[in-house]
């Protein structure tokens, strides 16, 4: 019995140390615990990292504006072309003879146009002429007007010459007529009946004159209004082709017109013979080649696409709760699975606005009304959003279009 009461206290002191050990063991796990928990959520707030992400790069499609057979292809799939670089030939020959077809177009208009000229400048001449013929005419119109009312004064005077004339001759006849009785009674003498008698010839040949000269004045007058009536017609067929010679100079408005078409149709020409070769636009890489020398290239239709190895970004989704702990100008780790080692960095550039809603939260959206599904998920998974991230000088043949990615949001750079 005193070895049993000797021993039971010494074992109670060894159960209580292995207690506390205990005790403290346990408060120690659950103190680094909750150390780990608190480290973990501020590495994961501080630093947002996704798996949810993909390599990108621009790529377009490389399609003929021109159609024709392929006489060239200096590209193979996979390639990695640089700026510049021929990738294919179309047969140029029928762009080429549309070419020339377009430039003798122009150069025969060239030449309507100078010898039509040369015509114009012939018609100013005539212009100048008609206008000068115009005037001759206008000036013989006027003199024709002047010499009839001259003629016409010629007449008038004729007339009254003549009335004088017979006036003096019925007075040379009645004075005949008076003396010759007088000559038997001896009361005048024979030298005065001669002198009356030669007194009433004179008279009777003085209106003869007078009657020839009236008649040769109005034959003048008659002329003089023939040649005003010519005058007058010669003046309105110069006036006639003044006026005709006037409207033929505008028609090289019509030729200078053309030019304009004529000098496009070329440029077109131009173009689609320019654009029977095509080369690189930028560095990239060909990829999805699906067409050999020979095949007959249509246009608009894609050949081959080129993927812009110039600028690599990556696409991270990150839960809509990570946003606020992104902002653009941030640095990012950017790791490929496919070769988890290797890492390049990034830059943030922008992050994005907008998802399509979840039609088993919000229905569908249509016309008319929302339709909203009559269904209650108890689990809210958050939105995720992507973040546009650029890598930063990326190896042309290190990473590739649609690569899976992991990305580390490292926080702004600091400044050295």
């Amino acid at each position: 019995m005193p070895n049993q009461d000797t021993e039971q206290p010494g074992q109670d002191k060894r159960t209580a140390k292995l207690d506390w050990y205990g005790q403290v063991s346990t408060a120690g796990m659950v103190l680094l615990a909750i150390i780990g928990l608190i480290a973990v959520y501020e590495v994961s707030t501080r630093h947002p990292q996704t798996d949810d992400a993909e390599i990108f790069a621009n790529f377009i499609g490389i399609a003929p504006v021109v159609e024709g057979p392929i006489l060239h292809l200096n590209v193979v799939d996979n390639q990695h072309v640089k700026q510049g670089d021929l990738l294919f030939e179309i047969d140029d020959r029928p762009y080429k003879y549309a070419l020339d077809h377009a430039v003798s177009d122009q150069a025969a208009l060239e030449g309507q146009i100078v010898d039509e000229e040369r015509r114009i400048r012939a018609e100013v001449h005539a212009v100048t002429a008609s206008g000068a013929a115009t005037r001759s005419a206008s000036a013989n119109v006027d003199r024709a007007q002047a010499s009839i009312r001259e003629a016409e004064a010629d007449v008038a005077h004729s007339e009254a010459a003549l009335d004088r004339a017979k006036t003096e001759w019925t007075y040379a006849g009645n004075n005949l007529h008076r003396v010759e009785p007088l000559l038997a009674k001896q009361y005048v003498t024979v030298d005065q009946v001669d002198q009356a008698r030669t007194a009433e010839q004179a008279g009777a040949q003085s209106v003869q004159e007078a009657e020839s000269q009236l008649a040769l004045n109005r034959a003048h007058l008659n002329s003089m209004r023939a040649a005003l009536a010519e005058a007058k017609a010669s003046a309105e067929q110069s006036t006639a082709q003044l006026h005709q010679s006037q409207s033929s100079v505008l028609t090289l408005d019509p030729l200078v017109a053309q030019r304009q078409g004529r000098a496009a149709a070329i440029s077109n020409a131009q173009y689609n013979y320019n654009e029977c070769r095509v080369y690189a636009p930028f560095d990239a890489r060909v990829t999805n080649l699906v067409i050999s020398e020979g095949a007959y290239a249509h246009v608009g239709q894609e050949i081959f696409t080129l993927i812009d190895t110039r600028v690599w970004w990556v696409l991270a989704n990150f839960r809509e709760t990570q946003l606020k702990h992104i902002q653009p100008g941030m640095t990012a780790d950017v790791y490929v699975m496919s070769d988890a080692g290797l890492r390049f960095t990034g830059v943030v550039e922008s992050t994005g606005y907008g998802v399509i809603p979840d039609p088993s939260i919000v229905g569908r959206i249509t016309s008319g009304l929302p339709d909203v599904q009559r269904t209650l998920s108890w689990v809210h998974l958050a939105s995720r959003y992507p973040v546009r991230i650029r890598i930063q000088s990326p190896p042309s043949d290190a990473i590739r279009l649609g690569e899976s990615a992991v990305v580390v949001i490292r926080g702004y750079q600091r400044k050295r």
